[in-house]
């Protein structure tokens, strides 16, 4: 069977040993952030996560949930586990005191994020979506739809979507037929049909607030001509209570590979009464705000997905006898060896685990790159945090997800043939895992924007922020002996980076298909060499642990997990360099006819 536990020791090492999460709480708003304020949260939720979300994980899947006549109700036990996070406070964890939340660091929040999603993704799909409706309405909302909606939201009285989706476009937003009519009132009226709505309907909350891209009828064409409208699913009364039923439907449930349990839904608006966000024809930035956060979102449940995976393939391998070591039997009593024995088993667990260690290292330090870029009190601190944030978006995004994927598979090949059947739980990983490489932006077109958008942003100086902060890592530590081993291969892959972004910046302004041709490869490259970043970063802590006298199995298990990543993982830059200086010829070159 899958199993999960919160891995709760290494989330306090990254937080505190890597990272030092303490400088949170000098921070302003912050002070009451503590390390033990933090830690104490953290066990809180370990034991909602181990105790109500994860063992409905399973029976989620296999109910999935139910339409009938317009009715979405979803699987036995979220109702209850919904009110359960509600009323003990999940929902507001990191939203603003002013509206009833607990005004907590966003690092904290990704914290959660892992442990919600690795215990029960399409659970912790309903207040994760929630809280991306409250950050887009929290920065362009007006004050009255603040003051109607957020406190709701925060409290998780009322959940949100996000609908931009339309049945003839995806990403092409500019395409979207949606339209909105003024009306006498200040309100719109909404028509159109929106698709793949993530919780768009359900049993858990009173009521859902949909953020709905639409145009204006004189709109401008392209996605200059898009608005954002708040579109409730019951329409508000002046003292927040429920009031008559708004134009907004689900027309039909979604029948999907995986996230059974979460309601993924086609949206129908007939008329529906909307509130525009933001400014006319300005939508865009307005939701990318929300989908920046959802990107981010989505990476983390790709190492949320990935831990649970490990975890239930490590217990399996510990546990299933099959063949004998190489080197002699290490089970001399027993019929056969655990698998855990074999080179190839160890080669897939140490996939996975050297992944989502460093994974949740980079993912945290994104985390308090938040923090920073919203609370620092110098301008230049901001601003040197939000360019980080900018270009590791794609970057957590595609490869967590990529990775996710990637880890569940080896769980289930760890397995072997028990992996393919369904009640031993490894198999719904990989269906649920599949979604996260597609939704909010697939990941070729997080590659795309890598290349086309963070890359050049101010001329190249996020892009610069990035490597300059891993070239005086490296600056910093290349002359410790004990060091070398970890630093130079960094080294070198920084310069394939910067090799291969060269070969791009000669080649895609004469030929753009240069660009895309190398997009996917290049996210990548930066993605191992950000990962073998933060290991870097893990070791120097493991070291200083050791130094002190720390847990010794602990810590050396960290160094040899980074050795493993620099070995068997981190060449894969070179491969990817050679290929991105491959050039488009060979991937454009075959015409369409011909495939």
């Amino acid at each position: 069977m899958a199993v999960y536990k919160a891995p709760l020791k290494d989330i306090n090492f990254v937080l505190n040993e890597v990272l030092d999460v303490s400088s949170l709480a000098r921070l302003p708003g912050y002070e009451d952030a503590t390390p033990d304020v933090v830690q104490a949260i953290l066990e809180e939720a370990a034991k909602l996560c181990e105790n109500v979300l994860f063992p409905i994980n399973r029976s989620g899947d296999e109910e999935g949930c139910t339409y009938e006549n317009g009715v979405v109700r979803t699987p036995k036990g979220f109702k209850e586990a919904y009110d359960m996070f509600r009323e003990g406070g999940w929902t507001a964890v990191t939203c603003d005191p002013a509206f009833g939340g607990q005004g907590l660091p966003a690092t904290v929040g990704f914290a959660l994020q892992e442990m919600f999603t690795a215990s029960n993704q399409a659970f912790a799909m309903y207040p994760g979506l929630s809280h991306g409706a409250y950050e887009a309405l929290s920065r362009h909302g007006s004050e009255a739809l603040k003051k109607l909606y957020l406190p709701k939201l925060t409290d998780g009285t009322w959940t949100g979507t996000m609908c931009l989706t339309e049945p003839h476009c995806g990403t092409d937003l500019g395409m979207l037929r949606t339209r909105a009519e003024p009306q006498a009132d200040g309100s719109y009226s909404i028509t159109g049909t929106k698709i793949f709505i993530s919780a768009g309907e359900h049993d858990l909350a009173e009521n859902i607030i949909h953020l709905v891209l639409a145009r204006l009828p004189d709109a401008p064409g392209g996605t200059k001509g898009i608005s954002l409208f708040l579109v409730p699913k019951f329409v508000p009364k002046a003292d927040g209570s429920i009031g008559e039923r708004n134009g907004i439907r689900c027309g039909a449930l979604e029948h999907k590979m995986g996230i059974k349990a979460n309601a993924t839904c086609v949206m129908n608006l007939d008329g529906a009464k909307g509130w525009l966000v933001g400014e006319l024809n300005k939508g865009m930035p307005a939701m990318f705000v929300m989908m920046n956060a959802a990107r981010l979102g989505v990476g983390m449940q790709g190492l949320g997905i990935a831990e649970t995976a490990y975890q239930s393939a490590v217990a399996y391998a510990r546990d299933r006898l099959q063949g004998r070591s190489l080197t002699g039997p290490k089970n001399a009593a027993g019929p056969a060896d655990p698998i855990i024995v074999h080179p190839d088993v160890r080669r897939m667990l140490m996939i996975q685990k050297s992944f989502t260690e460093a994974a949740r290292a980079l993912s945290l330090w994104v985390g308090m790159l938040i923090d920073e870029a919203h609370r620092h009190p110098d301008a230049e601190k901001r601003a040197a945090a939000d360019d980080l944030i900018q270009m590791l978006t794609p970057i957590i995004k595609a490869y967590f997800t990529d990775m996710g994927s990637e880890c569940a598979n080896l769980a289930v090949q760890t397995y072997g043939g028990h992996g393919f059947i369904r009640e031993n739980g490894v198999e719904q990983l990989v269906r649920d895992a599949r979604i996260t490489q597609l939704y909010e932006g697939t990941n070729g077109i997080q590659a795309l924007d890598l290349v086309g958008r963070k890359l050049p942003m101010k001329g190249g100086q996020a892009a610069q922020r990035l490597l300059g902060e891993i070239s005086g890592f490296i600056a910093q530590h290349k002359g410790d002996e004990a060091m070398k081993e970890f630093v130079e291969p960094l080294e070198k892959a920084m310069g394939r980076v910067q090799d291969a972004v060269l070969y791009l910046m000669q080649n895609a302004m004469k030929n753009p298909d240069e660009a895309g041709a190398a997009a996917t490869d290049l996210l990548r490259l930066m993605a191992l060499t950000a990962m073998t970043y933060m290991w870097n970063r893990i070791v120097v802590a493991a070291r200083k642990g050791l130094a002190n006298g720390g847990d010794k199995g602990f810590y050396e298990a960290k160094l040899a997990t980074a050795r493993f990543y620099v070995a068997r993982v981190l060449p894969q830059t070179t491969s990817l360099n050679h290929q991105i200086k491959a050039g488009a010829a060979t991937v454009m070159a075959l015409p369409a006819e011909a495939f």
